[in-house]
Parts: C-alpha cells; sequence; structure tokens
C-alpha cells in the first residue's frame, strides 16, 4: 500500500467543506463542516483529542448532519498545529487556554452563538473550560474520554508518543506503528479500521508519512510532574451543571476511571453515562450504537431548557 492510497480527503467536497478563519495572533484555523448553514437544529462542534485532528469525527459528522430526522450543521476543529490548520512559531501556545480562544474565535467566524459540544479528551478539557469562560456557548456536551480527574498512567502513556512518533516509509508502515502504540486499546479493529485510524494520524512527508501534527505539541506535556498529584479540575466540570451531559468512557480507558465517572454522575443530575466495550482512549465514535446514543443525547440537548440558577 501507498502512502497516495490512504483515504485522506473523506469525501471533502461532497460530504464536507472546509471554513478557515485566524485566530487572535494570524494563524489560519482550518475546521471541517458538515452541513448546510441554515439547518434548523442546533449546531454541533467536534473537538479532537491533543494530537488529533478533526478527521476523527468524519462518521459522527456525517451521521449527525445527514439525520433523517434531527438534520443539523457540524463543525470539527483543527486546532493550531493540527491537520491544515498553521503550526504555531511558539510551542507554548500549544495551551489549552489559548486553544479555548481559538474554538470561540471559530465561532464567531462561523456565526455560530452556541451549540452543542462533543470534545474527545483535550477537546473535553477545552469545553469543561469553556463552560468558566464563556458558558453562555454550550448548550449540552459529549465529553469522549475525559473527566475532572486524569489518571496518571494514562497521562505517561500519551506522553512516551506524543511528538516522538517516526517518520514512515509507507501506509503498511504506519498501520503497524499504530497497531503497536494503540493495539492493546483497540483489540477489536479490523485491518479495514486499522487503515482508517492510520490514514487520520499520518500525513504525506519528506521520504515517506509523518504525524499529522507539529511535534513540538510535546511541549504542552511537560508541565505534567507524574511525580506530584494531577490537577483536579472539578469546578470546571460543574460549570456544565446547568447543561445535559454524556459522559463516554472506553472499557479499556487509562485516563478516565470508572469511579470518576460515576462521581461525575452522582455529582450532575443531568449527566449520563455511556461505556463503550472493547475501546480505550479515546473511543472512536464510528460504530452504530454509539452514533445512535449520541444523536439522542444531542436531540434531548437540543429540547431542554437551560437550567439557571435561582
Amino acid at each position: 500500500m501507498k502512502p497516495a492510497e490512504f483515504p485522506l480527503q473523506d469525501g471533502e467536497g461532497q460530504t464536507w467543506h472546509s471554513f478557515t478563519c485566524r485566530s487572535a495572533d494570524g494563524l489560519r484555523l482550518h475546521n471541517r463542516v458538515y452541513g448546510a448553514a441554515h439547518m434548523p437544529h442546533t449546531p454541533v462542534v467536534c473537538l479532537p483529542g491533543l494530537a488529533r485532528t478533526a478527521a476523527d469525527f468524519h462518521e459522527l459528522a456525517l451521521h449527525l448532519s445527514a439525520h433523517p430526522k434531527w438534520p443539523r450543521r457540524v463543525l470539527a476543529m483543527d486546532y493550531r498545529g493540527r491537520g491544515r490548520s498553521d503550526y504555531d512559531p511558539d510551542p507554548a501556545h500549544y495551551d489549552v487556554r489559548v486553544e479555548m480562544q481559538d474554538v470561540l474565535d471559530v465561532m464567531t467566524a462561523a456565526g455560530l452563538h452556541e451549540a452543542i459540544f462533543i470534545g474527545t479528551s483535550r477537546g473535553g478539557l477545552i469545553t469543561m473550560g469553556l463552560s468558566a469562560l464563556r458558558p453562555a456557548v454550550i448548550r449540552g456536551a459529549v465529553l469522549n474520554d475525559i473527566g475532572p480527574v486524569i489518571e496518571a498512567k494514562g497521562i505517561a502513556r500519551i506522553k512516551g508518543y506524543v511528538g516522538k512518533l517516526p517518520p514512515v516509509r509507507d501506509a503498511a508502515e504506519a498501520v503497524q506503528l499504530m497497531k503497536r502504540v494503540a493495539g492493546a486499546h483497540f483489540p477489536r479493529l479490523t485491518q479495514q479500521e486499522w487503515q482508517g485510524f492510520a490514514a487520520r494520524t499520518f500525513k504525506p512527508g519528506l521520504g515517506g508519512l509523518v504525524p499529522d501534527y507539529d511535534p513540538q505539541l510535546l511541549v504542552s506535556l511537560a508541565a505534567f510532574d507524574l511525580e506530584k498529584p494531577l490537577p483536579v479540575l472539578w469546578p470546571y466540570f460543574e460549570g456544565l451543571g446547568n447543561v445535559p451531559v454524556l459522559s463516554i468512557r472506553g472499557s479499556h480507558s487509562d485516563l478516565l476511571s470508572e469511579a470518576t465517572q460515576a462521581e461525575m454522575a452522582r455529582r450532575h443530575a443531568g449527566c449520563t453515562l455511556l461505556t463503550v466495550e472493547g475501546e480505550g482512549h479515546a473511543p472512536l465514535l464510528g460504530d452504530q450504537p454509539t452514533l445512535a446514543r449520541i444523536a439522542a443525547f444531542v436531540h434531548r440537548a437540543e429540547g431542554e431548557r437551560r437550567i439557571t440558577a435561582l
């Protein structure tokens, strides 16, 4: 299999189109948009994991934007330094606080006043942060394999590969590398699914394929000192207390524990839980049961009125 055989476009021009705008500091930010701007239902904003891109949400975005009952516009973001967005010359800007502002800038440019957020891992952290910075933009939240307590084991694993993956010669090598890195978390993936996973991780580069993100992302992980307790983020999660939340956890996750997920439901009466069996960090959100569950949640979140404090 040659690099050119990777399905890198995922139907660009037919099922989605690119939307670009500028960040406050001038970087070009790329986004995928599914569906038309005039769709009547509340839009969805999809925020990927640390070293992931908008492409991770392709199946979910197709499902939501073309839903037979509740079609809606879906915007999936490439953060700065990922996918087709510009790389930042200062790696210190690969910071959740900077990326939160980028999300707000993208929403303003796209004419989105509020949305239902679907955040995978880092995207969930950004969503929780936005609940404190700009709560009015959040109509509901899906937190995919992330919560207010982050397990050190998962951070150690992520620190072991982000910014450190070597280039590979071709797609076959890319698939083998992904199996070595993530095979324990996704034991049920078919060969075709591994090919898709690898295609959304690598891009053509000098001499073969390279990861589709700035290697300097590793700087953003330097702040995690695994010899000290990791920060606890319950106040940010509680910022979502006036909107419905769906917490998704992979059964093999090493970043979100069952205990933390259960505590999320205990503290937030509007938080429902979903475990995706046979997947780890983070669930791929592409199987039919998960797609249906998310679509039903999004529809419910759209219909619920915000809970306001007396």
